[in-house]
């Protein structure tokens, strides 16, 4: 066993003791769903239950890190905060996975009504998490379970969008061929079935090559920058290029700086990053083509009005999917008008639906049912 590897197991060693020992001094409510189920649709017309007593009329955003991704939720947090009556607040982690833990154990004992968390280590945060739900708070969490509403993503089906995008520009654009690099996430289990996907679709082209499939060493432009870097030593004539927005922005920027990055390669990312958004509406003077939105301000909107509902006892989804869209230089107004005003979106029921769907039901009585287990949509 290195020396890092087994730094890094203290560590979270480390992390799940002081998230067990979080908890401690407030009531739990169980282990909610454990095994896997497939949510129904969701029924809005559910009757109402008992609200929640003694709880703020509160909604905290526990925030990982600054990312535009995440600033995106907190934004549509913000405004349905304020829509529905609600103080908002944000208790932001800097990465730190340790004070996330103790930032929801004072959120517990504050008496707040609902959370939305973007967890930073999901094993180490649950016994905290469970002792919100004790108290009979709402909690919204990004992607990784427990939570009352979990929000993900269809992941496969986002890295298919994306890579079709990509299959047919080298059709179309590059005569069927292409050396492509994929910059994966494939240790973050709930984010590796997008790039499973990416691996079908283009396994499908005889003409393409993947020249590298590798994971950056942190998801972010640096990581992106650094891992180009290197992959240009041995290949250095590349041609698509797809990941997560912000490495394949690092990687564009490795591309610029080695004199590499032409009109006519294909870089295409996810979550619709302002900075990519801004390269797309270059248009034809930028390699960077298309960009997945998993519209970031929408849904955190949603689950904004879904914390405001719990807190008067109505039933909401147990499950949502953000629906990704390929975001291109032609459609790039209508995505900035909807994110902008994600409200607006919201009361609409048919703009709504081609963000968002939602699944299952849970209200207040019923809260000992909330998702403690990878949720996903495509799961069979």
């Amino acid at each position: 066993m290195t020396m890092t590897t087994m730094l890094r197991r203290t560590a979270i060693g480390s992390l799940l003791a002081l998230g067990a020992g979080a908890g401690a001094a407030f009531a739990s409510a169980g282990d909610g769903l454990t095994a896997p189920v497939k949510l129904p649709a969701y029924d809005p017309g559910r009757p109402a239950c008992k609200a929640p007593v003694g709880l703020q009329r509160k909604l905290v955003f526990v925030q990982d890190n600054t990312r535009d991704f995440m600033q995106g939720v907190g934004r549509g947090l913000d405004a349905a905060a304020r829509a529905r009556g609600l103080r908002y607040g944000v208790a932001l982690a800097n990465n730190d996975a340790a004070l996330m833990i103790k930032q929801v154990g004072d959120i517990v004992a504050d008496r707040t009504g609902a959370i939305v968390v973007a967890p930073i280590h999901p094993p180490s945060l649950a016994p905290a998490l469970k002792q919100v739900f004790g108290a009979g708070a709402y909690v919204g969490a990004i992607v990784a379970p427990p939570a009352t509403t979990v929000l993900n993503a269809p992941q496969y089906l986002t890295g298919q969008v994306l890579a079709d995008a990509a299959a047919q520009y080298i059709r179309t654009r590059l005569n069927g061929k292409a050396k492509v690099v994929l910059l994966t996430h494939d240790s973050l289990q709930f984010l590796a079935p997008r790039f499973t996907a990416m691996r079908d679709t283009l396994r499908a082209l005889p003409g393409v090559t993947i020249v590298a499939d590798i994971s950056p060493a942190t998801v972010d432009k640096d990581g992106g920058y650094r891992t180009m870097k290197t992959i240009l030593l041995a290949q250095p004539s590349i041609d698509v290029v797809l990941g997560a927005d912000t490495v394949v922005l690092g990687a564009l920027a490795a591309l610029r700086e080695a004199g590499k990055a032409r009109p006519d390669q294909f870089l295409g990312g996810i979550d619709g990053e302002p900075e990519a958004v801004i390269e797309i509406k270059k248009g034809s003077a930028s390699p960077y083509k298309a960009s997945i939105s998993l519209a970031s301000s929408i849904f955190g909107y949603a689950m904004g009005q879904h914390a405001a509902d719990w807190l008067e006892g109505k039933p909401i989804p147990q499950g949502m999917d953000i629906l990704p869209k390929a975001l291109t230089s032609r459609n790039i107004a209508d995505y900035e008008r909807d994110t902008a005003d994600p409200g607006a979106v919201y009361a609409d029921a048919a703009r709504r639906a081609s963000y968002l769907r939602m699944y299952g039901n849970i209200c207040h009585d019923t809260r000992h049912q909330f998702i403690n287990f990878p949720w996903s949509s495509e799961a069979r």
